[in-house]
Parts: structure tokens; C-alpha cells; sequence
């Protein structure tokens, strides 16, 4: 279908991405850019501009190492309110320190930071890293529209636009895009393909120049939950196969 054919810009509109988050993101009192320069439509335009329609771009350089342990729910009232909310300890136990009394362990971010000098997201004291932890949210003139994530750590974003442009742009049924097969734009900038796509899409994707695998493993590509609010105030629930979860009406 046509979806299937947007894939290569998307795949590269993600790679720019991705190089940008590795290039600038940490602690916002640390980052050299702020975040609004890198989404000021000017930016964006030139960054779009690099795109080739037909190629792929040369692999940039190697980032950050990753790994997950993701929770993500999302709720909704008969009064519109929507809460989307992810929780993390990033490895297992995280930091394997617990707050006494109460059963909690502390979450280990902190090895998201580089040890690169002067990088903004060098590792330091008072400062935040570079992290995964994306709730989202999409609002329609100011409403609503959609509270949803993707667990899986360097997955979370490239799952988050895959989910929006199936059900926002191709009009896909919430369950059938959380269902449907994803590309993985991997730390090392290699494609990996999701068991199920056609393999026309795998060979056109090739022929583009992109470094393509084709991997049968699920928890690679991230697991879905969402709530959609449709045009007459009553929402639509999905959760993915790919996690543990549920959507529950009641």
C-alpha cells in the first residue's frame, strides 16, 4: 500500500533525527542549541532538504549504547481528559538502590550520559542525560486527540511515528497500526525490518542504499499502547501484541 512507500523518508527523516538527539540533547541547561532552534521550521527545511528521494544517506558515525525496561499506561474520562504516562528504571533493578521502607528502586539514567569532553550531555553533577522516556500526546486545535507510546527504549521515537502517521496521514484503525509490521532505525544506523513486511519493501529499501535485515525478534520494535478520541467524544483503545497489556473500557 501507499504507506509502504513513504518508508524510505521516513527512515531518513528519523536518521536526521536521531544524529540531532545524539549531536545535542541533554540536560537543557547544558545543550549549546536550544531545543526550539532544532525545531524552528527553517531548521527543519534544510534538514528535509538533504533528503534524497532515491538514496540513502552514508551511515553517520556510531552513538549511544541502549537498553530498556519500560512501563506505559494511558487513561481517559467521560469529560475528554487524557493522561499519557511512561515509567522507567532503565536496566532491571536500575540503580539497585532502594529507598527504604517502601519497596521502590532507584532508576539508572545516568549511564545515558557520554564521557565525551564537552559534550553537552557529558556526564556531571546537577544535570540530567539523554534519555528515552517519551510519553505522547497529540492534540487536535487544542483537544485531545490521541494519548499513546511505544515502549522500548531507542524504539520509543521511531515507534511514535510510525503510530501517528498510520492513524493520522493513512487513516489506519488504531488496533491495525499498533499490530502492523515496523522499521528500526538501529544505534549503529542500520535498518532493521520487522518479520512481515513485503519483500518488495525490504528490496526497495536495499536498492535505495539503505543497510537492511530483516529481524524476527518482536521486542526489537517496541510495544504499543494507545487511546484515540474519535469525532463523537468516544475513544478507541489499542494495545500491542507485542508487550504484556490491555486496553479495558469500563
Amino acid at each position: 500500500g501507499f504507506v509502504y512507500k513513504t518508508h524510505h523518508l521516513q527512515v531518513e527523516a528519523m536518521k536526521i533525527a536521531i544524529r540531532a538527539a545524539f549531536d545535542h540533547f541533554a540536560d537543557l541547561r547544558a545543550m549549546k542549541l536550544p531545543p526550539e532552534a532544532l525545531l524552528e521550521r527553517d531548521s527543519i527545511r534544510r534538514a528535509a532538504a538533504t533528503i534524497s528521494r532515491a538514496t540513502a544517506a552514508p551511515l553517520p558515525p556510531v552513538a549511544l549504547p541502549v537498553s530498556h525496561d519500560t512501563v506505559y499506561l494511558t487513561a481517559a474520562d467521560e469529560e475528554g481528559r487524557m493522561v499519557s504516562m511512561i515509567q522507567s528504571n532503565y536496566m532491571g533493578f536500575g540503580s539497585g538502590v532502594v529507598i527504604p521502607g517502601t519497596g521502590i528502586a532507584m532508576q539508572n539514567r545516568g549511564a545515558g550520559f557520554t564521557l565525551q569532553p564537552g559534550h553537552p550531555n557529558e556526564v556531571g553533577p546537577n544535570k540530567r542525560p539523554f534519555h528515552t522516556i517519551i510519553p505522547g500526546f497529540v492534540t487536535k486545535a487544542g483537544v485531545p486527540a490521541m494519548s499513546f507510546g511505544v515502549m522500548g527504549g531507542h524504539m520509543q521515537h521511531q515507534g511514535h511515528v510510525q503510530m501517528v502517521t498510520r492513524i493520522f496521514d493513512h487513516h489506519e484503525n488504531p488496533q491495525a497500526a499498533s499490530d502492523a509490521p515496523r522499521w528500526h532505525v538501529t544505534p549503529d544506523f542500520q535498518l532493521a525490518l520487522e518479520a512481515g513486511f513485503p519483500e518488495s519493501v525490504a528490496q526497495d529499501l536495499a536498492g535505495r542504499g539503505h543497510s537492511v535485515g530483516i529481524v524476527d525478534a518482536e521486542g526489537v520494535f517496541g510495544g504499543a499502547q494507545l487511546i484515540y478520541r474519535m469525532e463523537d467524544g468516544g475513544y478507541c483503545a489499542a494495545s500491542d501484541h507485542r508487550k504484556e497489556g490491555a486496553a479495558v473500557g469500563f
